[in-house]
């Protein structure tokens, strides 16, 4: 064996035994992030599915609340049975509020989006809903 290649072989054996562990230590440090990273993405989505079911009770509660000869009650136990089927603890704390000048309806449902992270309380989340009232009217008169 030629000097160059006695040299180029000690070389890859001295690089292979100092480079023992490397992987482990960064791993140690890359995984907290891609932790955080993902916990981050699941709390985004809970976030994002509790404001879903608190709109679709909103606009189902407002479907009944305009309705012809219809009363903001009827929108809100509307909104209020939605939200009983399908929250469950992915919207806690829930309050429903309809109001109507006669004229239009609104109707908002707030409630807290479940945490992932102990301690931590969830994020507050308000959607609404709002549309003109059903009513007769005589052709011609407005």
């Amino acid at each position: 064996m030629s000097r160059p290649e006695r040299l180029n072989t000690w070389w890859q054996g001295y690089r292979w035994r100092d480079d023992r562990g490397d992987t482990s230590i960064q791993m140690a440090i890359i995984f907290p992030f891609v932790l955080l990273a993902t916990v981050a993405v699941i709390q985004a989505s809970m976030w994002y599915y509790a404001r879903q079911i608190a709109l679709t009770a909103a606009r189902e509660g407002l479907t009944a609340a305009r309705a012809y000869q219809s009363s903001p009650a009827t929108g809100e136990s509307q909104a209020r049975n939605v939200l009983e089927r399908t929250a469950g603890d992915s919207l806690r704390g829930y309050s429903v509020s309809v109001s109507s000048n006669g004229q239009r309806v609104h109707v908002q449902v707030s409630g807290t989006a479940l945490s992932m992270i102990p301690g931590v309380p969830g994020l507050q989340i308000t959607q609404s809903a709002s549309g003109p009232q059903e009513r007769w009217v005589n052709p011609g008169s407005e």
